[in-house]
């Protein structure tokens, strides 16, 4: 894993929907441990390093920590949590083939995923 960039890092810091569990209350995901943050996304090898691909997920959705080795971790729900994040610009230097297909399969699968002060929690 490689650290995320400093411009990156204060973005998602001043961001408060970062400080809760991505899949908090969706799809049976119970949540465990301390938020960390979870590249969802990797493009030609690498983790892609922009907010949007990078979740903020408990160790549980993550399984690190005292989960490791649990099979806590859904990491298509990761995806489906990331996907939804990006924007069209975001996807503009990404095959929208790929991704695009991605979040229209994933939202089928999932429904529209809601970012947690849209689904009403409270920081």
């Amino acid at each position: 894993m490689t650290k995320i960039p400093l411009k990156v890092r204060k973005e998602i810091d001043a961001d408060p929907a970062y400080k809760i569990c991505a899949l908090h209350g969706k799809h049976g995901h119970v949540c465990g441990g301390r938020i960390t943050m979870e590249h969802a996304l990797i493009y030609a090898g690498r983790q892609i390093q922009e907010k949007w691909a990078i979740v903020a997920v408990c160790a549980a959705a993550q399984e690190v920590d005292s989960f490791q080795d649990a099979r806590t971790m859904k990491k298509e729900l990761n995806i489906w949590a990331a996907l939804n994040q990006a924007t069209e610009a975001d996807f503009a230097r990404f095959p929208r083939a790929l991704y695009g297909s991605m979040k229209v399969r994933l939202n089928r699968k999932y429904g529209e995923y809601m970012r947690p002060e849209e689904s009403g929690i409270i920081y």
